[in-house]
């Protein structure tokens, strides 16, 4: 009885591990770059290659001051070899919005990867987001460019 119980254990723990498998693996999360030149996909690890900075600021979407970790949208336009006037992000969802090149040197936004240290799940603004430093100018604090901090964002393409 005794080594009919382990097998009922062991067959049991089998038949859960084999269920709990697909939660476990999770893929890695990628932004592809397309341009007329072609395209670039990096997934998370490339991403945090390429050179990480902190914004911290209060977003309409979080309580208080927030530091998000990323990489500068500039940096991943000049990764990708990429050149435009307007970059379409596009998000998990097919939401899509156009920002003009013209803020990565005006205002720095970075395509986050992670917030106060974690990385960001799909349930909560993940894989990325684009953050821009809100509380550094009250231009940003306004529908122009909360509309265009894009969440769950797959994809730039560079027009």
């Amino acid at each position: 009885m005794h080594s009919t119980m382990r097998y009922f254990v062991a067959a049991i723990f089998v038949a859960l591990a084999s269920f709990a498998a697909p939660v476990f693996a999770q893929e890695m999360p990628t932004l592809t770059i397309g341009s007329p030149a072609g395209s670039l996909t990096l997934d998370r690890g490339e991403l945090e290659a390429l050179g990480m900075v902190s914004i911290k600021t209060s977003t309409p979407w979080t309580q208080g001051v927030v530091d998000f970790q990323g990489v500068p949208l500039q940096r991943l336009l000049d990764k990708a070899g990429a050149k435009g006037t307007t970059v379409t992000v596009t998000a998990l969802n097919d939401y899509s919005v156009d920002i003009p090149v013209s803020d990565f040197a005006a205002f720095g936004p970075i395509l986050a990867i992670k917030r106060d240290g974690q990385y960001m799940p799909v349930d909560d603004k993940g894989p990325f987001f684009i953050i821009y430093p809100f509380d550094s100018d009250p231009k940003l604090q306004g529908q122009t460019y909360f509309g265009r901090a894009v969440w769950q964002v797959k994809a730039m393409t560079v027009q």
